[in-house]
């Protein structure tokens, strides 16, 4: 009990539900209904509709414009009730609140014999104090190791802090192994803390790391960071891709194949938004799941690739599992499929599959094999580069229906206006 902290929530409103909580044991105490009240919201029960009449809960611009809460008004009603729990405390003796955390003897219950239910309830149960050894704490007295603390990312801080501060060049290499977590998302934070959503120039910050990433390495990766992996990555690489670059190619003492190799784990670049990932290998299982706008090339994806995607680019230079563009709505996919199998493993409900006949289409696809050739070195996309006339024969354009249905419309629109103004 020492080493943890207890939180309670729940219909706690005011100084005196604090005070009963800490009395049972709580050390943390939630609020959510009186918060949203104190900013306005009246109780109309209607979260759900997206009616909300004074625009805390929709998405309505013309409600949300009816919202006038502060969050100085939170932070008053927090006032009050700290002030409450501070009389409360003087009234029983006390001068601080973990003085009385665990103290169920100083609550009593109320009488409740005259109530036609509750009389039959016994709380005694929850009131007692059991018995423990003296000197054995009853609330949290010893801090938890700082598991932040040994984040590769602080070492990132340093190495960039010119690219942070002015914005000049930073390049270095470090050793990375699968203890390194969530590498890269401490150092987007601070980006885009300090330059926002636009991010830095391209490439500013250039991070190259040798050896097994761990985890979500370049989770919610940022604009202006380019993280480069000799080596391989596990679950998650790019998960919520925001802008920035990852590059992962074998070790230079690979001697492998790499349309064998591995080099990623599932779910990679799940829920994207944006940016580019070059995979020289194969990855894992739902291979850029929810992807909404990130370009990416892969030497091969597991089953239930782009599942549920609504934008970016994907290009895949290998085989696929199963499923793949089950649910997918929006963005493009181009597979290499010189043995004619993909065709039996594409989910064919939402997607058509297209030659790639278009020079918009010829000219990106060729842009990106190139450039995935150019960062990675991959002698599978150096093949296809070397021939490219015959290999596009070989890709299959995999067009969500709906999303191509938009884009004619709108070509049609485009035209019309064109004729009509000349």
């Amino acid at each position: 009990r020492g080493r943890v902290r207890l939180q309670t929530d729940g219909q706690i409103k005011t100084g005196r539900d604090v005070i009963v909580a800490a009395c049972l044991g709580a050390e943390e105490y939630g609020f959510a209904t009186a918060p949203l009240i104190a900013m306005g919201c009246v109780m109309m029960r209607k979260c759900h509709l997206n009616t909300c009449p004074v625009g805390i809960a929709t998405q309505d611009p013309v409600l949300r414009a009816q919202f006038t809460g502060t969050p100085e008004q939170v932070v008053n009603y927090l006032f009050f009730v700290a002030e409450e729990v501070r009389e409360f405390l003087s009234r029983m003796g006390f001068r601080t609140l973990d003085e009385v955390i665990g103290r169920s003897d100083l609550l009593s219950v109320t009488d409740l014999s005259g109530h036609w239910k509750a009389s039959t309830l016994d709380l005694g149960p929850m009131l007692r104090r059991p018995d423990v050894p003296h000197g054995t704490p009853i609330r949290c007295v010893e801090r938890q190791p700082d598991i932040l603390a040994e984040q590769l990312d602080w070492e990132l801080l340093r190495v960039s802090k010119d690219a942070l501060e002015h914005q000049k060049k930073v390049q270095r290499s470090l050793p990375i192994s699968n203890r390194n977590r969530t590498v890269g998302t401490l150092l987007s934070y601070f980006v885009t803390a300090k330059y926002g959503e636009a991010g830095l120039r391209e490439d500013t910050i250039d991070l190259q790391f040798l050896g097994s990433a761990g985890q979500s390495f370049g989770a919610f990766l940022t604009r202006g960071i380019t993280l480069r992996i000799r080596g391989d990555a596990n679950d998650y690489i790019g998960k919520g891709l925001s802008g920035g670059k990852l590059i992962v190619a074998p070790p230079p003492e690979f001697r492998g194949v790499d349309r064998e190799d591995i080099i990623v784990g599932n779910v990679a670049l799940y829920g994207a938004t944006g940016g580019e990932a070059f995979f020289r290998g194969l990855a894992g299982e739902r291979f850029a799941v929810r992807n909404s706008g990130a370009k990416a090339v892969v030497e091969g994806v597991g089953d239930h690739g782009c599942e549920y995607m609504t934008g970016g680019v994907v290009v895949i230079l290998g085989p696929t599992g199963r499923n793949f563009a089950a649910g997918m709505s929006g963005g493009i996919a181009f597979v290499y499929d010189p043995d004619g199998r993909f065709r039996d493993r594409c989910n064919p409900e939402m997607v058509d599959l297209l030659p790639v006949e278009d020079y918009k289409d010829v000219g990106l696809l060729s842009n990106l094999v190139n450039r995935h050739v150019l960062y990675t070195g991959s002698t599978v996309g150096d093949a296809i580069v070397n021939d490219f006339p015959a290999a596009l024969g070989h890709f299959v354009k995999v067009f969500p229906r709906d999303y191509r249905r938009v884009l004619l419309q709108s070509k049609i629109v485009q035209r019309q206006w064109e004729l009509i103004n000349g």
